[in-house]
């Protein structure tokens, strides 16, 4: 199994383990694909999917502040070829600042 928290330690310097623990858990059996676990920045329909799926539902944002955060997390992350679900999540909680939401 992956180690999710070492992932997102490579983004931010403090990691919140209840938040990482409480996005395995919401993605649930996504998880267990490669390509289900992961999410394409290039494709539009995955960020659609990451907009009205995770981030209005689970973290309760309108779909403009989604989309910005959105953009910023893909920022972030752009050197990485493969954007692990769990850390896109993470990351696009704590840059819309909603990871509180999480646990």
């Amino acid at each position: 199994m992956t180690d999710h928290v070492a992932d997102v330690r490579k983004y931010s310097a403090e990691v919140n383990e209840a938040a990482v623990a409480a996005i395995v858990k919401y993605c649930g059996i996504a998880l267990q694909r490669l390509d289900s676990s992961l999410v394409s920045a290039s494709d539009p329909k995955e960020l659609a999917t990451v907009r009205d799926g995770f981030a209005a539902k689970k973290l309760g944002l309108t779909a403009e502040a989604a989309d910005t955060g959105i953009e910023a997390t893909v920022e972030k992350m752009k050197a990485t070829g493969r954007k692990s679900r769990v850390t896109f999540y993470y990351l696009l909680a704590e840059v819309t600042g909603t990871l509180n939401k999480l646990g």
